[in-house]
């Protein structure tokens, strides 16, 4: 996995080179920098946000951004049935496929 300072370029970079560097510079660089919030509420935020407005394609990311830095799985799991009620079952089901993926991505890593 990319460096979040990275992450814009590795994903992007290729087709939106503009939109690769504003993430990395603003938002992984200043943004997620910030002292207000640590890095690990703003994972809490950034998933509780992906799962609520269904966007299951950067959740593989920030589920595993989040694991870095500190959210267990566990909680994980705890924000998307919390979030069901508020954003929808089919959203936290969703999002529970895309945790499934990455612990089977995991576990066969090992």
């Amino acid at each position: 996995m990319p460096s979040e300072s990275q992450a814009g370029q590795q994903a992007f970079g290729d087709i939106a080179p503009k939109l690769a560097q504003l993430s990395d510079r603003v938002l992984f660089d200043d943004i997620w920098q910030r002292p207000a919030l640590n890095p690990r509420e703003r994972s809490l935020i950034t998933v509780a946000a992906l799962v609520a407005l269904n966007r299951v394609e950067q959740l593989p990311f920030h589920l595993q951004l989040a694991q870095r830095n500190g959210v267990t799985r566990q909680q994980l799991a705890e924000l998307i049935t919390h979030l069901a009620f508020y954003a929808g079952w089919p959203a936290a089901a969703s999002a529970v496929a895309r945790l499934r993926d990455l612990e089977q991505e995991a576990n066969h890593a090992v």
